[in-house]
């Protein structure tokens, strides 16, 4: 068994949101891929597809997931579950609340953005 602290856990900041690596590869899991999000009020972040289902689950304040141009609300408790191939962008609409949560997919997950393939530096 291997212990992946969230406070030794690398953080990526993109458009007003922190993603920070749990259990990643690079940090002992083989099949997973789990990170947390913390989004300050306001933040997006830009449309993209990914190659695996991924599952966020909310902790606090809410997040608006539009999933193939669909608008979906998850707040504390929630999970908003996003098929592989799906149009998909998340924002916090809060003007003062920031939304953190965990968000759990398969290890090796690729994203496309713009006709480019990207390999989420918080998921490996």
């Amino acid at each position: 068994m291997t212990t992946a602290d969230l406070a030794g856990a690398p953080a990526f900041e993109m458009d007003g949101i922190t993603l920070r690596s749990l259990a990643v590869p690079s940090r002992g899991s083989s099949q997973l891929a789990v990170w947390s999000f913390d989004m300050a009020p306001g933040a997006a972040g830009k449309e993209h597809t990914v190659d695996r289902e991924e599952v966020f689950v909310v902790r606090s304040g809410r997040i608006v997931g539009t999933l193939g141009g669909v608008e979906h609300v998850a707040g504390a408790g929630d999970a908003l579950i996003v098929a592989p191939d799906t149009p998909f962008s998340l924002r916090n609409d809060s003007r003062t609340e920031r939304a953190e949560g965990t968000v759990c997919t398969s290890a090796g997950i690729k994203a496309a953005q713009g006709g480019r393939t990207i390999l989420p530096p918080w998921a490996q």
